[in-house]
């Protein structure tokens, strides 16, 4: 008659069974099957399949581990052609394992991802006291995209971190978003963008600006501006100045000629069919995001509006501006008519004047952007598309081709 597991006693002990080798259909429902069988109460597993090979750990207590329970176990694997060991899970393990209360997700990605790069990566994460619990590939052909669940018993130092890992990220071609694991990671409910070089390529104001022949002039300000080198209220009032005579004619043209950043026009229907709010908060100008957010079916979109008289640009730009602190303000404004707390908010944005919305998001990510705004930032997102904000919500490609 078969024995069943029962509730484990003080005098029970800790085992741990590793098995590895090709993965065949009904192995962990044998094993387990065996374990429950010989009186075993099962406490924890963990099963992982590459290419067809099987890493599968079973943590179990059971009084006695007798020499014919694992001659079974010997026997079962050796019929799959499996390599197992079993042997005593120490008290200090044990301690180990439940003492890391803190726990974290470091998203990698690279084109692909190098040895000597995770390398470099893992022995700095050790170098911090941080244990590497899982790795799960998210891409799925070249290994463009890993995602590392990290523990450790005590916070660790972030900012610290994160400048060590910025510096790595520069020196091996790869971008990381280090976040700490838990529900917010993966229950953001609002996603707000800047728009130029952001959800878009271009720079709208200097687009405007080569068609009034004064490109050389804007464009230096803008560089200016969004280095962190000029207020973001000067700057645009003085820009603005030039485009005195911009038809609407011309603003047509100029959205016609625009490019939509790598991943955008996938991203947002996804984000949407997972039910998050979109917005677009831009410095820029309504007569270009009310377009983009028509195209790309965007719920909220803010910017600045360029004065018109007989259908032609002043040189002057409305009041109420949208700067820097207007876009922080903005993005809370619609977090509350969401009912949406900001923990769940990302931001993303690669501008000066992005820098205080990417801090009041509870995620603010630096997509192609400046040094300056790669250093405030939550994360920095320095190579590849839009898509790349889904793995850092925890999705896989996999994933993706499911929704």
């Amino acid at each position: 008659m078969a024995r069943h597991a029962t509730p484990p006693s003080t005098s029970d002990k800790l085992y741990l069974l590793t098995v590895t080798g090709m993965d065949f259909p009904g192995i962990t429902s044998q094993l387990t099957r065996l374990l429950a069988e010989s009186g075993a109460c099962l406490t924890d597993i963990a099963q992982n399949v590459l290419h067809d090979h099987l890493s599968l750990s079973l943590l179990f207590r059971i009084e006695h581990l007798s020499e014919a329970f694992q001659n079974e176990i010997r026997v079962l694997c050796d019929r799959f052609h499996l390599n197992s060991e079993c042997r005593p899970f120490e008290a200090a393990q044990k301690a180990r394992a439940s003492s890391s209360e803190h726990r974290y997700a470091l998203t990698v990605f690279g084109n692909p991802i190098s040895g000597n790069a995770l390398s470099s990566l893992t022995e700095k994460i050790a170098s911090f006291g941080l244990n590497i619990d899982e790795i799960q590939k998210l891409s799925e052909s070249s290994l463009d995209c890993l995602e590392m669940q990290l523990s450790s018993p005590t916070p660790v130092m972030r900012e610290t971190l994160q400048t060590e890992l910025l510096g790595l990220a520069q020196t091996e071609a790869i971008d990381f978003g280090f976040q700490a694991e838990g529900l917010f990671r993966r229950m953001k409910r609002l996603i707000v963008f800047d728009m130029d070089s952001t959800l878009i390529q271009n720079e709208v104001i200097d687009e405007f600006a080569k068609k009034r022949n004064v490109y050389d002039a804007v464009s230096a300000i803008t560089r200016q501006a969004m280095g962190g080198g000029l207020p973001f209220r000067e700057s645009l009032q003085r820009r603005v100045s030039f485009l005195k005579g911009l038809t609407l004619q011309e603003i047509d043209e100029v959205y016609a000629s625009l490019t939509y950043t790598a991943g955008a026009e996938r991203l947002i229907p996804i984000l949407k069919r997972l039910g998050y709010k979109i917005a677009v908060i831009s410095g820029g100008f309504d007569c270009i995001t009310e377009k983009i957010r028509k195209h790309l079916d965007i719920d909220y979109a803010f910017s600045n509006t360029l004065e018109m008289g007989d259908g032609k640009a002043t040189g002057r730009v409305l009041p109420p501006i949208v700067d820097a602190e207007k876009k922080a303000e903005l993005l809370s404004t619609i977090a509350q008519t969401e009912k949406i707390s900001l923990d769940q908010v990302i931001a993303v944005g690669d501008g000066a004047n992005d820098i205080p919305m990417l801090a009041r998001a509870g995620l603010g990510i630096a997509f192609h952007a400046k040094p300056l705004v790669r250093e405030k930032a939550h994360l920095a997102l320095n190579q590849g598309s839009l898509i790349n904000l889904l793995y850092l919500l925890g999705f896989s490609e996999k994933d993706l081709k499911s929704i």
